[in-house]
């Protein structure tokens, strides 16, 4: 499909934008008259019932320097309604000149399967509580907050009726200067 938007943003003491944007997208679900309609629900059960994934990928400190390091991670998700998913991970972000954190994650997903429940795609929401922090760089003063809010989007690909390769982006969103994106790749077993 092919999309056109328009938006205009007008404000009583700003500048005022006008943006346009077009696009080229593939719609997932086909429905049963033509243009972008998305079917009824027909899905009766969880798009996940229980899983299990091991992750390996890549911090990126958002910073001048976008310091890297080796990222880790290990996540529990269960279905806990049709589109509703809820996961527990354990992230390890690595360590570079910027920054040491690791932690613990809860949240919450709005999930969808697609072509047969081979492919899932998702997003997710919640806490994100670091264990073991350090907030390294020339204008640490204070000692930082443990508590950050984590942000991701997700896929994943059914290999067989119990393996899956997920992919997602993680974003950490703190509240001293230490944001990051955890682009992360794994294996997971589903029981």
């Amino acid at each position: 499909m092919v999309q056109a938007r328009y938006n205009r943003t007008q404000t009583p003491s700003s500048i005022k934008t006008n943006t346009l944007l077009i696009g080229v997208g593939y719609q997932l679900d086909r429905g049963d008259r033509g243009g972008p309609v998305v079917p009824p629900p027909s899905r009766l059960d969880n798009v996940t019932q229980n899983e299990i994934t091991v992750f390996l990928g890549q911090t990126i400190v958002n910073t001048f320097d976008s310091q890297s390091s080796f990222a880790k991670a290990v996540e529990y998700r269960r279905g806990l309604a049709r589109y509703v998913s809820g996961t527990v991970s354990y992230i390890n972000e690595g360590e570079n000149s910027a920054l040491r954190r690791n932690g613990v994650a809860a949240q919450l997903w709005l999930e969808r399967a697609f072509f047969n429940d081979a492919l899932t795609l998702g997003v997710g929401a919640g806490p994100y509580y670091a264990i073991d922090l350090s907030d390294r760089g020339r204008n640490v003063t204070s000692e930082p907050s443990r508590w950050s809010g984590l942000l991701t989007m997700s896929a994943s690909y059914r290999i067989s009726q119990r393996w899956l390769a997920r992919v997602s982006w993680n974003r950490t969103v703190t509240g001293y200067d230490r944001d990051t994106d955890v682009f992360l790749a794994g294996l997971g077993y589903r029981f």
